[in-house]
């Protein structure tokens, strides 16, 4: 198990985009934002927010250092019954190190921000950390994948768009585009072969160059000077339609191989076909009809289009309530959100899907054992799936321990490569998990 965690470690890059390179803080300060002006040592700007610990302060204010637009709740709040199991907290298992730990611990040493166990509708477990609080909202990076995929759900219900068809069908603009030849069930598994790939490194790729800046979340000189009428590039819809070429030394839909732009992809299929914007879409058809207790927001892109691929935030709790509404196949509070079908359809697993994944070499020994419609899948004979995005943030699914697992965190490497801060904290969860279903609670 832990060589399969080691190596599900050095995917986690892949595992959670919507990274950029990811540099750490040389001289961190004690405190963040300290002063009335904040010192400039302790000063959270656009171009450190993602560095630790200026981190924890960002996450739970990304409207601070990025641009977004709101997504408004709606009706009455669906209530959530506070019944703390103190014993939760004191569960042991070993950490991904191998050491001796209770959940407690794992959580308070692995950079986590906020934690939630949900079953039914009642709080079993629930900590905050980092100054983030109830009432806060905290990104969800590219959780966001799962929240853009269930949304696609609705217009697939609805007879407007065939998995089987081109993106380009709908969206002319990626005629010519490495999209073109793709069918939209191979965005949705990110098996699409593109040649493209997220180098965070290379300041001359066409990543940092020209995606970067147009998604408006990675500081490049001069990327927010930008306007339409001087740059080719100026959001991320042109980059998609210019700069994405197909991979032709593969088949698609044969290899998985995660990348962002798909669910980029996905966001603008939502808004060309619905006729909303993305953020619109998702506060109509879903956040509206969530119960939830605090307004989204999204972070938008250069031409202010939401980022389906990495910018929600919301508070934990309403992260919870969208957990319960998948946990319960698309149905919430006596209304069907979501298509159970469409639910299903992400844990039912072909052969080809889980050859996908071990086609890439990259995956081999990895703990996840599929990625299909923008979930990664654990277990899918125990409905054990999850949303992730970097940094380390979770919104996990466990059908046979009818529980939802909502955390956020703010850990210094987004990818975790070089520790195990996100998979120890997975095996926590995975312990919880297991603790309430020997219970047998309902």
């Amino acid at each position: 198990m832990k060589t399969a965690i080691r190596s599900a470690f050095v995917l986690t890059a892949l595992v959670t985009n919507l990274a950029f390179a990811q540099v750490a803080a040389t001289s961190a300060p004690k405190k963040v934002m300290d002063g009335f002006p904040p010192s400039k040592e302790s000063q959270v700007t656009f171009g450190n927010y993602r560095q630790h610990p200026y981190s924890q302060w960002a996450f739970r204010n990304a409207g601070a250092p990025l641009n977004v637009l709101m997504v408004p709740r709606g009706g009455n709040i669906y209530p959530l019954q506070e019944n703390i199991d103190g014993d939760i907290g004191k569960i042991q298992l070993k950490d991904a190190d191998g050491k001796d730990k209770t959940v407690d611990q794992i959580l308070y040493e692995n950079y986590t921000d906020g934690y939630l166990v949900l079953k039914g509708d009642d709080i079993r477990y629930e900590r905050y950390f980092n100054g983030l609080s109830r009432d806060y909202q905290h990104i969800w990076f590219s959780a966001t994948k799962s929240l853009t995929s269930t949304a696609f759900g609705i217009l697939l219900a609805e007879g407007k768009v065939n998995l089987n068809d081109s993106p380009a069908k709908y969206i002319p603009e990626l005629k010519g585009s490495g999209f073109e030849r793709v069918t939209i069930q191979n965005v949705l598994d990110h098996s699409s072969s593109l040649d493209f790939k997220e180098n965070y490194t290379d300041p001359n790729s066409d990543f940092l160059k020209h995606y970067g800046p147009a998604m408006n979340m990675a500081r490049v000189p001069g990327g927010r000077d930008a306007e339409p009428q001087n740059t080719e590039i100026y959001g991320i819809y042109d980059f998609l339609s210019k700069f994405i070429r197909p991979n032709n030394k593969e088949v698609a839909g044969d290899v998985f191989d995660y990348n962002s732009a798909n669910s980029d992809v996905l966001g603008w299929l939502i808004a060309r076909i619905s006729g909303l914007p993305y953020d619109r879409f998702i506060q109509q058809h879903i956040w509206s009809k969530l119960g939830a207790e605090h307004d989204a927001y999204t972070v938008v892109d250069r031409a202010y289009m939401g980022i389906a691929t990495g910018g929600f935030n919301s508070t934990l709790r309403d992260a919870a309530r969208f957990g319960k509404m998948i946990l319960d196949k698309g149905r919430f509070n006596g209304q069907q959100v979501i298509p159970a079908e469409w639910v299903d359809a992400s844990i039912k697993l072909s052969a080809k899907d889980k050859e996908k994944m071990k086609n890439n070499e990259r995956y081999k020994g990895a703990a996840w054992v599929a990625y299909k419609n923008m979930w990664w899948i654990l277990d899918e004979k125990k409905g054990e799936y999850a949303a992730v995005g970097i940094h380390g943030q979770v919104i996990y699914i466990n059908r046979d321990a009818d529980i939802v697992v909502a955390f956020f965190s703010s850990q210094p490497v987004a990818s975790a490569a070089g520790n195990n801060s996100f998979w120890s904290k997975i095996m926590a969860t995975q312990a919880i998990a297991r603790k309430l279903q020997r219970r047998g609670e309902k």
